[in-house]
């Protein structure tokens, strides 16, 4: 049987939605020549007349169609809504469908039958979200959030709409997990949700790669029903991440035979893959991997405006600076991030959309929502691990000396909260219901607290929000529990594309610029940025920018460098903040909205090197006459060891110089110390800086760090 299918998309008209539109505005037969024209998909503010727009939106489409054929049945998929809809049909309602990131369908066969011509109308709906707290749509970092313009709002219909036939019986979800793999078998899980038109019996055929794996028959209920079934792949092709293998992956499809013919068939493209964690050290196929990560925020706010070459580029920019892991903070983004991640073998931590403080009336679409995101995403090798919640306590960073504050941000970690202690276990059980190929994380950033004394990953802004970047090491002594995975850390630094800024200057002369707009709209951090760098000590924009930008750079490397010198013990890895910004804003991203890239994205390349030279935490200043010793380290991330290394130190002053000389070999995925520069402090105000240089054969790592020589107390 031949089944049409088509996309609603293109022209569309609009207008803002009241009780007289909802009641006037659906029927087939209602004059909308004076609505607005607006393209579908696409967010409402992206028509002019809207720009200002928080919404509802009704929006109106009208389409000719054959009725269906014998036997068959019509369906009406909103592919992606932001981020509530009341949906109709020729005047019948069809339902009321919540959350942005999956499809949403509606049976319209009867109502396709009684006329060709129809029209169908959506009200969209996406309610502002006045703060970091008592949220209740679940839409993460695209709504009030430091990164995005806090008063945009994304809502609208921004995927496609799709008009297609099945037969009788329709795949309505179709979920793929592989549980576990290696070279002589993959156990692959799935589940299927079926929506049958009466009892019948249903043959289920499921392929790989095209070719006929499995045959089985089941007795259906008329609505939905689930199935779950599982298959056993002999030899076969491992998916690795980049820097381990192959990004070999494979389509396995489900078709739904009734009475002889094809009613439905659904596929998804998979990886045959087994991931492990280990005291946050991932494995994948039984190989441990340290991982190196950033942050990855959405390509541009609106997702809808983000062209599918933008968003694997984004990706390809974490391959080019050594990355093996971007975390998908605080949303759930488009369907390419994920294509594009499993065919480079850019492994995944993927945060669900729950971005700081929640009212209670979200915790059943939030637990239904983390099913769907399985159903939507879980046969993608490239994601590792899921969380359930970025940042519950929703602080926000205070000034260092107000003790009271730091103390209620302290205590908003280990106090029971309704977010963290009810909601996020709530979405984490949801998660390991739906998928126990992966770990589930119940939230994100939050530190040891009852019952969970070890904590999660953490948020360590050393250097930006809280002490200096060299306290790090201090902490990772102290705590060691604390950097067994570091989710976020850096420093903000203005884009070198800057139209905002641009504007400020034309209209005030530096460095009075409208702060308080800087702040409001583009995300400036007036306390940390005037604690820093002040800006009436710079003369020009230029020269502030530049020393942010090095700043940035200075406590990037810091960071990276402290905690891949921990690598296994007990670092599992890191994720920097971040790659790349969804529009224009000061922010801690390496690469600005046109991604331009900062002063920092080569110093991160740099640090993310597979083999690594590295000394000790260096002091900003010393004395004259000190004993500093400097602890020289190895990184090795390659898989074969290398035999012999040689590492030249130089100390150098000005008239003067100091040199060591170290080697040995470096077991392959280990950190190894080959030596300690140990010296006094000369008697030579001014800058003293260390040149390391490794060489093994053809590979070379080199790294510089430098202090500043001062007098001793009471010279």
């Amino acid at each position: 049987m031949q089944f049409s299918r088509r996309k609603l998309d293109g022209r569309w008209v609009a207008v803002e939605a009241n009780d007289d539109v909802r009641r006037y505005g659906i029927e087939l037969d209602t004059d909308d020549s004076t609505w607005e024209p607006v393209i579908v998909p696409g967010h409402w503010r992206d028509t002019p007349k809207f720009a200002a727009s928080d919404g509802p939106v009704m929006y109106r489409h009208r389409f000719s169609a054959d009725p269906p054929g014998d036997g068959a049945r019509r369906w009406i998929t909103l592919d992606g809504i932001f981020y509530q809809a009341d949906v109709w049909l020729d005047g019948a309602y069809l339902g009321d469908p919540e959350g942005y990131f999956f499809p949403h369908s509606f049976d319209v066969t009867a109502l396709s039958e009684l006329d060709e011509e129809h029209v169908l109308a959506i009200e969209a709906t996406c309610a502002p979200q006045g703060g970091p707290n008592n949220r209740r749509n679940i839409t993460g970092v695209f709504q009030h959030w430091d990164g995005i313009d806090r008063q945009w709002n994304p809502g609208g219909i921004w995927r496609s709409v799709h008009l297609y036939d099945t037969g009788p019986v329709r795949v309505d979800r179709f979920r793929v997990l592989c549980r576990d793999a290696d070279t002589r078998r993959a156990h692959v899980q799935l589940t299927a949700r079926l929506d049958s038109d009466a009892q019948r019996s249903v043959t289920v055929r499921t392929f790989v790669d095209n070719e006929l794996h499995d045959e089985h028959v089941h007795l259906v209920a008329s609505g939905e029903n689930q199935i779950e079934w599982s298959l056993d792949i002999v030899d076969p092709r491992l998916w690795w991440p980049r820097i381990l293998g192959d990004q070999l992956l494979t389509d396995v499809a489900v078709e739904l035979i009734v009475d002889g013919e094809l009613s439905d068939r659904r596929e998804r493209r998979t990886g045959l893959r087994q991931v492990t964690w280990d005291n946050w050290i991932c494995s994948v196929n039984g190989e441990r991997l340290f991982l190196k990560g950033a942050n990855l925020l959405p390509t541009r706010a609106g997702l809808a405006d983000a062209d599918k070459g933008a968003v694997r580029r984004d990706l390809e920019h974490a391959v080019d600076l050594g990355l093996d892991v971007v975390r998908v903070h605080g949303h759930i983004a488009d369907r390419e991030v994920y294509r594009a991640a499993d065919e480079l073998g850019m492994l995944i931590m993927q945060d669900f959309p729950l971005q700081w403080g929640y009212a209670r009336s979200v915790r059943g679409q939030a637990v239904d929502q983390a099913r769907a995101a399985v159903d939507a995403l879980g046969h993608h090798p490239s994601i590792v691990q899921w969380t359930a919640h970025n940042d519950p306590s929703a602080t926000t960073a205070v000034d260092r000396s107000d003790w009271k504050k730091r103390t209620r941000q302290v205590m908003a970690h280990q106090l029971p909260s309704w977010n963290k202690s009810v909601l996020d276990r709530w979405v984490k059980r949801s998660f390991e219901k739906a998928d126990a190929s992966r770990e589930t994380v119940a939230h994100s950033g939050v530190l040891p607290h009852f019952p969970q004394l070890s904590g999660t990953d953490t948020h360590l802004w050393y250097g930006w929000h809280r002490g200096d970047a060299e306290d790090l090491a201090g902490l990772a002594a102290r705590v060691p529990r604390l950097v067994r995975f570091v989710s976020e850390f850096g420093a903000h630094a203005p884009p070198n594309t800057a139209p905002f800024i641009d504007d400020e200057l034309a209209a005030h002369e530096w460095p009075h610029l409208d702060w308080d707009r800087l702040h409001n709209e583009f995300g400036y951090q007036r306390d940390q940025f005037e604690r820093l760098f002040p800006p009436d000590e710079y003369g020009s924009y230029e020269s502030w920018r530049n020393a942010a930008q090095r700043y940035q750079s200075h406590v990037l490397k810091t960071h990276i460098e402290t905690l891949r010198r921990l690598k296994y013990r007990p670092s599992g890895g890191f994720c920097f903040y971040a790659l790349a910004d969804p529009g224009p804003v000061i922010s801690a991203s390496v690469l600005d909205h046109e991604r331009v890239p900062k002063d920092a994205y080569a110093v991160v390349k740099a640090a993310c090197a597979q083999v690594l030279v590295v000394a000790g935490t260096l002091p900003e200043w010393v004395n004259e006459g000190d004993r500093l010793r400097l602890d020289v380290h190895l990184i090795n991330d390659l898989r074969e060891e290398i035999d012999f290394a040689v590492v030249d130190a130089v100390a150098s002053w000005a008239g003067g110089e100091q040199r060591w000389r170290f080697g040995g070999p470096v077991p392959a995925d280990d950190v190894v110390k080959v030596g300690q520069v140990d010296m006094t402090v000369p008697e030579t105000l001014g800058e003293l800086s260390f040149t390391l240089t490794m060489t093994a054969g053809d590979i070379t790592s080199r790294n510089r760090y430098a202090t500043a020589v001062t007098l001793p107390p009471g010279a």
